[in-house]
Formats: structure tokens, sequence, C-alpha cells
């Protein structure tokens, strides 16, 4: 179930010109054959997305952890729907960040209207400084001051590593994982991954090796002083309940 999702169910209602506050949905004009049928709906309701504002500290505050919160929802909901499929992830931003604690969930899941927002806010430079930048708010990588042309998928290979800093991400995960809700055929073997991986480095250039191999299980993105990430006003964690 998508977090961003916006429920959205058309009406085909029509106001009568004699009373425009009582509007009612408009007689279907006859045709020689019969009454003319209603066009169908172009979408329908596929689920919902219910935004919490909660950090750690007013949670242990309450006697219960994220965890619990998640998991007694996930009950209540199994009682009252139990065909419902749910999906949770957490929300993180830069400690101090300030802020109401549901916007920065909003905007790090990507709420449309919380995103639109935004745009009015002044940005930084595009230019980075020297080393390397990896924004992973505006999904853009600089490499000495300099946008470089990553592809989509090779950002997110290197933003899936980035958000695991430190952790050794086999191949398997990777695929599964980026190319989450392909075919069979769509989705690349694991060899493929180091495939993707050399196009990354070869883009890198002199800082390559930020992304390293390890021997016969997958790869980790280890960060050097010169090497710097822009979270923005929040990026969703990688971690799932």
């Amino acid at each position: 179930m998508s977090l961003s999702a916006v429920l959205d169910r058309p009406l085909a209602t029509a106001a009568r010109p004699e009373a425009p506050r009582a509007a009612s949905p408009a007689p279907a004009s006859p045709t020689a054959d019969g009454p003319r049928p209603v066009a169908a709906p172009t979408t329908t309701p596929r689920g919902f997305a219910l935004y919490v504002g909660i950090d750690e500290a007013k949670a242990a505050a309450a006697g219960v952890s994220l965890g619990t919160l998640v998991e007694a929802l996930r009950r209540t909901l199994g009682e009252l729907a139990p065909a419902a499929e749910t999906y949770a992830t957490v929300a993180l931003a830069p400690a101090g960040s300030g802020g109401r604690d549901v916007d920065v969930v909003r905007l790090a899941l990507h709420e449309p209207s919380a995103v639109a927002r935004t745009k009015d806010e002044p940005v930084e430079e595009d230019r980075g400084p020297g080393g390397v930048v990896v924004d992973i708010s505006r999904k853009r990588v600089f490499i000495d001051g300099e946008s470089a042309a990553f592809t989509f998928k090779e950002f997110e290979l290197l933003q899936y590593l980035v958000l695991r800093e430190g952790r050794t991400i086999e191949r398997a995960e990777l695929v599964a994982s980026l190319w989450e809700g392909s075919t069979d055929d769509d989705a690349p073997g694991e060899r493929t991954i180091d495939v993707h991986v050399r196009r990354l480095r070869a883009k890198l250039g002199v800082y390559e090796d930020i992304v390293r191999t390890v021997r016969g299980v997958g790869y980790r993105f280890d960060r050097h002083a010169d090497v710097s990430i822009r979270y923005g006003h929040g990026t969703p964690s990688p971690d799932r309940f």
C-alpha cells in the first residue's frame, strides 16, 4: 500500500440552474433506444494513508514504543478488516531539525501537499563544495562542485547503500529492493548488479572507493572525510516494522 496514496472518488453530479445550492445527480438524457448510460468512474479507492507524528521520546513517555503502536494499529485493522494489507515505515529527520512531527512524516514520505509547500522555500545552491555530496532530498550528486549525471537507477543504488552506511548489502537484497514489483524477466540477475556498480564507480571517479566490494557477499558504502550527505527535511528510514 502506498503511503502517499490520495483517495479520490469521482462523483457524476450536476447542479440545477434554479437551485445551485441543492446539487443533485443529473438525469440521464434519453436516446432513441432508452436512457443514456452513466459513465463508469475512472478511478477507485485502493486504500488510505494514516500519518502519525510521534517521536521515540514521546512514545516512551506514554509507556509504549513506535513498534508497539504499529502492531496495535495492525491488530485493530486485522479485527475490523482481515483482508486488508498493511505496510509501515519510519520517517527520519536530522537531529534538532525542529518542526511538527506529523509534518516531518508527511514530507519524508512525499505526501503531495506537504511537498508542494516546500517549493516556495529557498533551496541550497546547486553548486556543491569539493568532494562528494549526496543530496538525498533532491536526488542529486555533486562531485568536486559539479552536478554528476547519474541515472535514476544509479542514484537509487547509491542512495540504498548510503542509507545503510557501514552495512554490507548482498546482491540479492539489492535486486529485491531496487527492482521490487518487477517480473522475473524485467529484474536483473545478481551479476548484473556488478555492472551497475561499475558504472556508478566510473562516475564517482577518484571517489569510487566509497562503494566498496565485499568479496563473495556484496557492497558497502564507506563514508570518507570528503563525503557529505544532505538529508533535507526528512528521509524515509530503511527500517521497516
